[in-house]
């Protein structure tokens, strides 16, 4: 079956672009959005010393800082308006996915539709902007204790970062549900993207001037580039691969008309987490590192020799973060996916799986092929994961952002190219449907 891109490709012409104002207008009004998203992360916050924080920023190098400064787009390098970034609303998120699993009242808001999922998304919005202030607060804390940083400290600085940067996090959620609703994708996973592409200029004329003064070995540049292209052919492999589960309807009679009979397919995708347990682990394993560099002096020697060997590049943190990656995999995938539900849902509708008696034994069969599945799609997040980490360890070779960041833009560029399809489509199916009235008229 030809992927979304490969259909785009061959069916995109410049003449049925041109009929598609509505996909104009929305690309037109994404892209507008995300220049707003980017403009955001180059203002700075007030009360901060640029030079001081550009040396605490560097000596922070490898830690906690320079996955949320990649999620953030650079923000947290400059201390802008939008340097706590999307990521309190999508723990705010996650957050709320565990909760409708635990309390019965948010579980049956969910199966109430989409009045139930209104109610549960403006709950998520609340759950943001309590841990957008109490991240900011935590920020602003740091910051005064990091010297040389923080211009007048006090109670004024910390109230100033709090508005400032929570006010930052509110108003790039607003502009992601904005994007999502009137532009083209998922725009809390664009803004993200957005951050990570800007990026990659920086990081290919880095290496290029590494080449070009010695440090860098010019044929292994050749082998990254290569190595980059190769994983992300396997990534875009992996995210379309789907373990399909033949689903038979039986025939009913309405009246004098028979419906049903049909078989369709129950698809399993094989990484049905997506790229939170990468996020989860890096962000776990490098929380000791980054409290480390605070308190490097007053540290005991064997809690320093703890933190040397669990840190990045190391052979032990490598081990855990493959690990913890495994683990996410498979504890996200059981919260997102019930196959109980699922079974219920199939069994409510008269679907069955041939071969497999409707309810408890359905469940049981979709969670042994859902477990099989996820098997499979832990082990390839924790090799694209791996692999950049062992490049940049071994040979000091930033392989673009890491796998985290290349699993994000390559998932977040398949999503959208596949609504920019479907987009093309139903113009397409319109302008049939508009030639077909015309006709009928005139005769």
């Amino acid at each position: 079956m030809p992927s979304a891109a490969e259909q785009l490709a061959a069916n995109f012409n410049f003449s049925n672009f041109a009929k598609a104002k509505e996909l104009r207008q929305r690309i037109l009004f994404t892209l507008g959005a995300l220049i707003v998203a980017r403009l955001g992360t180059y203002i700075p916050m007030p009360g901060i010393d640029p030079a001081g924080l550009a040396q605490f920023i560097n000596s922070q190098s490898g830690g906690l800082l320079d996955v949320f400064n990649t999620l953030a787009g650079g923000a947290v390098q400059r201390m802008a308006i939008f340097a706590l970034g999307i990521m309190p609303y999508i723990s705010s998120s996650i957050i709320m996915q565990l909760m409708t699993t635990v309390f019965p009242e948010l579980e049956a808001l969910k199966k109430e539709g989409a009045a139930g999922q209104k109610v549960i998304n403006q709950y998520t919005r609340y759950g943001t902007v309590a841990l957008a202030a109490v991240q900011a607060f935590g920020i602003a804390v740091g910051l005064e204790h990091a010297r040389g940083i923080v211009i007048e400290p006090g109670m004024f600085f910390r109230l100033t970062a709090v508005i400032t940067l929570t006010g930052g996090t509110i108003l790039l959620m607003w502009i992601g549900e904005q994007i999502t609703s009137r532009g083209v994708g998922n725009g809390i996973s664009l803004i993200i993207f957005a951050g990570i592409v800007a990026r990659v200029p920086q990081i290919v004329g880095a290496g290029l001037e590494g080449a070009r003064t010695g440090a860098i070995n010019p044929l292994m540049l050749i082998v990254v580039a290569i190595a980059a292209a190769a994983i992300i052919a396997f990534i875009v492999f992996m995210e379309r691969a789907q373990r399909r589960l033949l689903v038979q309807y039986p025939k009913r009679q309405v009246g004098q008309r028979m419906f049903g009979g049909e078989a369709s397919h129950l698809p399993l995708k094989l990484n049905v987490s997506g790229v939170i347990p990468p996020i989860f682990a890096s962000s776990i394993l490098l929380m000791p590192t980054t409290i480390a560099t605070f308190n490097a002096q007053s540290m005991p020697d064997w809690l320093q020799t703890i933190i040397t060997l669990i840190s990045p590049g190391q052979p032990l943190y490598l081990f855990l973060y493959g690990a913890m990656i495994m683990f996410f995999a498979f504890f996200y995938t059981s919260i997102v996916f019930n196959p109980t539900e699922t079974a219920e849902n199939l069994k409510k509708y008269g679907g069955f799986i041939p071969g497999i008696r409707p309810g408890k034994k359905t469940a049981d069969y979709i969670d042994f092929v859902l477990t099989r599945c996820t098997v499979i799609g832990a082990i390839y997040l924790a090799i694209v994961c791996l692999i950049p980490e062992v490049l940049r360890a071994d040979y000091n070779v930033s392989f673009v952002l890491g796998g985290t960041s290349i699993l994000i833009v390559v998932s977040v560029t398949m999503d959208t190219v596949a609504q920019i399809q479907s987009h093309l489509i139903a113009q397409q199916y319109e302008g049939l449907i508009k030639k077909a009235k015309l006709r009928g008229a005139r005769r």
